[in-house]
């Protein structure tokens, strides 16, 4: 019999003759070792899992012009070149406009979007009905479904006023004599102001149309009911400013600019700027508790349409990863001169990476405690057990058995039962944190490779650890007062 085999054999025959004791510290390794691979996994896997879980808050990422103009999809999706395809979420696209429902005398925003995108970058969004999926389908906001009165199935006529800016040439150079001239401005919470205006033989106003029915009636809606508001501008010329050429209605001041500016910027109708309707259907009502509330969202194919042109405003981006990453990713797309420069949510980015320092430090702290635990409930197991065998060992060290057998002796019962320990522990501890990944996370979690040599070393590191000061007290025994039964 070699002397592997006799060691062997020695470890064996030791742990069964106290089988009872022996159990309890592989029991202590083996939960030892479960908590520490469980928390080992957990805190690898917890990354992507917080990560998908903050998602749900909304994107972390926009993309926006350099220029502070609209962009065209071709630079969107360079920049999103940038970004991995399997770390890229969603990116939702957004273009707003300011519209008009003339039968309600309503303005509100109107933004088009991409809904297969708009699912993934904000699937916090509550919607009575379905997203829009046929042309001049729109989703309308919960706050303006209760203004108007719309529901599901319900038809909008969408009116879009371009802006006076997109006009090539002067509004001076249509004021000529008995000209009829039309404008349109933003007056009182984004409600628009229309204003039609004849010139008389010297190209005064000879006479005034006031339309401001998406004012508040009690107050901007009276420019165009109130005759003393009305009446100070005929004959005048064009054009004209608030306070010194004329006075704001009391009151109504935002309206009153509206007015002023829609006179200022009117023109004839040959060059006047075409408004286009649309008749669409709502398809559902969304409900989120924001801002969104107040918008209708239409598809942007639908948005092109009405307004002549394929750009957006914004690029919304929900990016699956670390704080750092992310920042290396808008430094890339911003270094790379597309016309388009990346900023991160900081309100999203700071608190993901908040709440994933914190978890990983709770993680790290509990592995430790228990680890700790573990040792000293192995270590007290041992210290037993060197009592028991007190005049067996220095029986032997009286034949001759040297300190260095004795230690080898013990630091092998440890490690056997660490590699034992070890090898249920990594078992169970992928087991309890599938549990709890699935209870805390909603998904199943990731498989390590790593973590049975891992847990199988550590777990044997500790339990030699806790051998240390049972073979120091078992070496220290002198044959000569145990024989003696001193």
């Amino acid at each position: 019999m070699t002397r592997r085999r006799m060691f062997l054999r020695m470890i064996t025959a030791s742990l069964l003759r106290r089988r009872s004791r022996m159990l309890i510290a592989l029991l202590s390794i083996g939960i030892g070792a479960t908590i520490l691979a469980g928390m080992v996994t957990i805190y690898v896997d917890v990354p992507r899992q917080m990560g998908a879980q903050f998602r749900s808050f909304g994107a972390n990422m926009l993309l926006l012009s350099d220029e502070g103009q609209q962009m065209d999809t071709e630079q969107v999706n360079r920049a999103l070149e940038t970004i991995p395809a399997d770390q890229l979420v969603g990116a939702a696209p957004y273009r707003y406009v300011r519209v008009d429902m003339t039968t309600r005398q309503q303005s509100f925003t109107a933004a088009g979007t991409d809904f297969g995108q708009i699912t993934r970058t904000s699937p916090y969004f509550s919607v009575d009905g379905r997203y829009p999926e046929n042309p001049r389908e729109v989703l309308v906001g919960k706050e303006i479904a209760e203004t108007i009165g719309v529901r599901i199935g319900s038809g909008m006529d969408l009116t879009w006023q371009p802006p006076e800016s997109s006009v090539a040439g002067d509004p001076a150079d249509d004021r000529k004599p008995g000209a009829v001239l039309s404008g349109s401005a933003e007056g009182w919470s984004g409600g628009m102001v229309y204003v039609t205006v004849r010139l008389d033989d010297e190209s005064r106003i000879a006479s005034l149309t006031i339309d401001a029915g998406t004012q508040t009636p009690e107050i901007g809606g009276l420019t165009q009911t109130d005759e003393s508001f009305t009446k100070q501008f005929v004959g005048k010329a064009l054009p004209l400013a608030l306070g010194t050429d004329v006075d704001a209605l009391s009151g109504a001041t935002v309206s009153s600019a509206a007015v002023v500016d829609a006179l200022n910027t009117a023109r004839s109708a040959e060059n006047r700027a075409v408004a286009k309707t649309v008749k669409c259907t709502v398809s559902g009502i969304l409900t989120t508790g924001g801002e969104e509330e107040a918008y209708v969202f239409m598809r942007l194919e639908d948005m092109a349409a009405l307004t002549g042109e394929n750009t957006v405003d914004v690029a919304e981006l929900s990016v699956s990863a670390s704080a750092e990453e992310l920042e290396s990713y808008a430094d890339q797309i911003n270094r790379a001169g597309n016309g388009i420069k990346a900023r991160l949510v900081k309100r999203v980015t700071r608190s993901e990476t908040a709440v994933l320092g914190k978890l990983q430090s709770l993680v790290f702290l509990v592995t430790a405690v228990v680890l700790v635990l573990t040792m000293i409930c192995v270590s007290t197991t041992m210290m037993a057990v060197v009592s028991e065998r007190r005049r067996e060992i220095g029986l032997r060290k009286a034949l001759g058995a040297s300190d260095g057998s004795i230690r080898a002796e013990f630091l092998g019962e440890g490690m056997f039962l660490g590699l034992l320990g070890g090898i249920l522990g990594a078992v169970l501890g992928f087991v309890f944190a599938q549990v709890v990944s699935i209870n805390v996370f909603g998904s199943s979690i990731t498989f390590q490779p790593l973590l049975l040599p891992a847990a199988v070393i550590v777990s044997m590191a500790v339990a030699a650890l806790s051998c240390l000061q049972p073979i120091r007290r078992a070496v220290a025994i002198d044959p000569a007062i145990v024989l003696k039964d001193e």
